[in-house]
């Protein structure tokens, strides 16, 4: 049973989390989004889903009670329960107040009919309101475009879908997710503000969870590879292989994972794929 969570909740005097309103079996309790800072001009981050009038409501409320006008929307990456709710929150908010709109550029052509102006977001790129110092970390991997942002103040992180309140999330490029996942540990955050589920009090371990489950996995495909160096395995054939306490009818998803893993083996030069299967590399030393 997934934790509730409320639909507004002040975490801190320069954190308030307004909860989408968009539950579902990929958003858990629904997107998180966050205003940032102590100010008049705040930040927002992420928007949550088209056409979703509670959370809205919610929004309404909190800028209206807190005073507050929005410098700038900072959105994690394309997914629609991220950015979804952009037009809309453009229509409730103060008019008289200028709000830029930042994304990072995706690696392919999107139609997201986001009905304004989006400016791209840089590794490393500051955005000060008062209270609150964002720094954007790029950190590809769930999508090509993907951000999370650090909190300089209390040296914590907004991970978008990177890292998630409950469970694992899922990835379109496990070599830069990995590399992702290092970035973000070696800034030791004392806390993680997920796009899903809870607030992260624990990040370092969770962290490490992450990349252990991931590398739990390539070490049984490297030894299945290596204990078989002189025959070539198709994805199908790997599975039944290495997923074996996993019942069948999960075997299609089972080998898309597995693809991803030997994608990233590939960018390695760990493996070779030949005639759509793969091997070990014969470079490798063992």
């Amino acid at each position: 049973m997934a934790a509730v969570i409320p639909a507004v909740t002040k975490i801190s005097s320069r954190i308030i989390r307004i909860l989408g309103c968009n539950p579902g079996s990929m958003t858990l309790q629904g997107t998180n989004t966050y205003i940032v800072g102590t100010g008049k001009r705040r930040i927002l981050i992420d928007t949550g889903d088209a056409d979703v009038p509670q959370y809205l409501n919610h929004l309404k409320s909190v800028l209206k009670h807190e005073k507050i006008d929005l410098a700038h929307i900072l959105l994690t990456h394309w997914h629609s329960d991220h950015v979804g709710g952009l037009n809309d929150v453009l229509t409730i908010k103060d008019k008289t107040a200028h709000t830029q709109v930042w994304k990072h550029p995706t690696s392919e052509e999107r139609d997201l009919n986001l009905k304004v102006k989006i400016d791209n977001l840089k590794d490393n790129q500051e955005f000060t309101v008062e209270g609150a110092t964002l720094r954007v970390i790029h950190t590809p991997g769930h999508t090509t475009d993907h951000v999370s942002l650090l909190l300089v103040e209390d040296n914590a992180i907004f991970s978008g879908d990177c890292i998630l309140g409950e469970g694992t999330t899922v990835f379109e490029d496990l070599y830069d997710f990995m590399n992702s996942l290092n970035k973000l540990l070696a800034l030791k955050p004392a806390t993680i503000y997920p796009g899903h589920g809870n607030v992260i009090n624990n990040p370092i371990e969770t962290i490490q969870y992450y990349i252990t489950h991931r590398t739990e996995r390539e070490t049984q495909i490297m030894e299945t590879l290596n204990n078989n160096r002189q025959k070539a395995f198709s994805g199908e054939e790997l599975v039944k292989i290495i997923y074996i306490d996993t019942p069948v009818k999960l075997h299609k998803a089972a080998e898309h994972n597995l693809n991803l893993h030997l994608h990233k083996l590939l960018k390695e030069s760990k493996v070779i794929m030949e005639d759509n299967k793969w091997r070990l590399n014969d470079n490798l030393v063992d």
